[in-house]
């Protein structure tokens, strides 16, 4: 018999915590869902022995200090993936959970992942479960890692959630390689002609004005134009970079606040162009975490929690969450989402069926495989737009500069011809 902590949420909708005596987890499950409970948390109470003699003050010292140490460390997104898929790999061949990480730890290639492996073995050893271990790490295993976990030690299913947890982290890191590298050609486009167009405005344009002056001619409204901005940027270069500079951070970390996030989140969506890509970026990601989840055996009430936190959109974090509640007042998902602006009929009448049916975690793996196609499609797309356009903004001011310049030389030229 064993002491297990809880925290769940009753038909009422309050929090519950408390303490229940069970044989093992999975019997601890059952009788919190024999009382209506919906599981938020459930671990195990471990009693640690010190070793003797040692000084308790210390030991907490020492503890701490390495779990604030593990805590900072990360690893890259493709490394956890092949974690992922290798110790699953290794618990369904049969290998014991502790076995497995510890070869994990001796073929790491990273030494972020060496550490993170002995703080998971160490913590494995001495009886913690592996999400209450991963929980060390938050910034190397989030919250959604952690919680399938936990769904597979509560089902005895490792192995399969592990491998569903892989597919997960493969499918969402295509996806945004995908858009990344379709982004990377007009962002250096675009780098290169502005410091083109930079050089040729403070490092040669200038020059010319010499000449100009020594000829003694009226110039352009285009090149006298193009001198004056030459001289303003010549005049004032420190104040418009360091100007531009400071807009930079001033965008970053107004992003970062509570409020810059709303804004420009909601702002995203609403863009001409890129709106409906950024929309179908985030229903993707909402429809494949979800599915993932609720496939795993994860609470619907955690489940949608996570979606919400990972959602990468305040819009459809408050969706969600709206939803969450709604949920937890007894009425389906698909009333509540149907609410709302973001979310298309054709994805809430998927869920509605769903929900009827009991095939919701395949709708919605369905949807998400219409969107990351449609995401793809639409990228492609515009990567093919943008070329031409870029092409074209080039020509504009790189040859309008040239221009601007040679304008008055063939005039002077042609004058003396004639």
């Amino acid at each position: 018999m064993a002491d297990f902590k809880y925290s769940a949420k009753s038909a009422g909708g309050s929090t519950v915590e408390g303490t229940i005596s069970a044989d093992s987890k999975a019997a601890a499950v059952s009788e919190l869902r024999k009382k209506n409970l919906t599981i938020i948390r459930l671990d195990e109470n471990k009693v640690r022995r010190l070793p003797f003699g040692a000084g308790k003050a210390t030991l907490a010292g020492a503890a701490s200090e390495e779990r604030a140490q593990t805590a900072k460390v990360r690893v890259k997104k493709q490394e956890l993936v092949i974690f992922t898929r290798q110790l699953a790999t290794m618990v369904g061949a049969g290998l014991s959970l502790l076995e497995s990480l510890e070869v994990l730890g001796h073929q790491a290639e990273s030494k972020e992942m060496g550490k993170i492996c002995s703080t998971l073995v160490d913590s494995v050893r001495s009886g913690s479960d592996l999400s209450a271990a991963m929980e060390q790490c938050p910034r190397c295993f989030p919250v959604l890692y952690i919680s399938m976990v936990k769904a597979g030690e509560v089902s005895g299913q490792m192995d399969v959630i592990l491998n569903r947890l892989a597919d997960y982290m493969e499918s969402a890191e295509e996806l945004a390689r995908e858009i990344k590298s379709a982004m990377t050609y007009p962002v250096i486009s675009m780098i290169l002609v502005l410091g083109i167009t930079g050089f040729l405005m403070i490092g040669v344009v200038p020059t010319f004005k010499n000449v100009f002056d020594s000829m003694d001619i009226d110039l352009p409204l285009i090149t006298q134009a193009v001198l004056d901005a030459s001289n303003f940027l010549r005049d004032n270069a420190y104040a418009v970079y360091g100007g531009l500079f400071a807009a930079v951070i001033g965008f970053m970390m107004f992003r970062k606040t509570p409020m810059g996030t709303r804004v420009l989140d909601s702002v995203t969506l609403k863009l001409p162009i890129f709106g409906p890509l950024f929309q179908k970026v985030c229903l993707a990601r909402f429809s494949r975490t979800f599915a993932t989840l609720v496939r795993s055996g994860v609470p619907i009430m955690s489940t949608l929690e996570i979606v919400a936190a990972t959602s990468g959109n305040w819009v459809l974090e408050r969706a969600v969450l709206q939803s969450r509640d709604a949920v937890r007042r007894g009425n389906l998902l698909s009333d509540p989402l149907s609410e709302e602006k973001i979310f298309p009929p054709m994805v809430t009448r998927m869920i509605a069926i769903g929900e009827r049916t009991g095939a919701l975690e395949m709708l919605l793996e369905k949807i998400a495989e219409f969107y990351d196609s449609q995401v793809k499609a639409q990228v492609k797309g515009l990567t093919s737009l943008i070329e031409p356009l870029l092409i074209a903004f080039m020509g504009v001011v790189v040859g309008g500069v040239v221009l601007a310049i040679f304008m008055p030389i063939l005039d002077m030229v042609t004058a003396l011809q004639t």
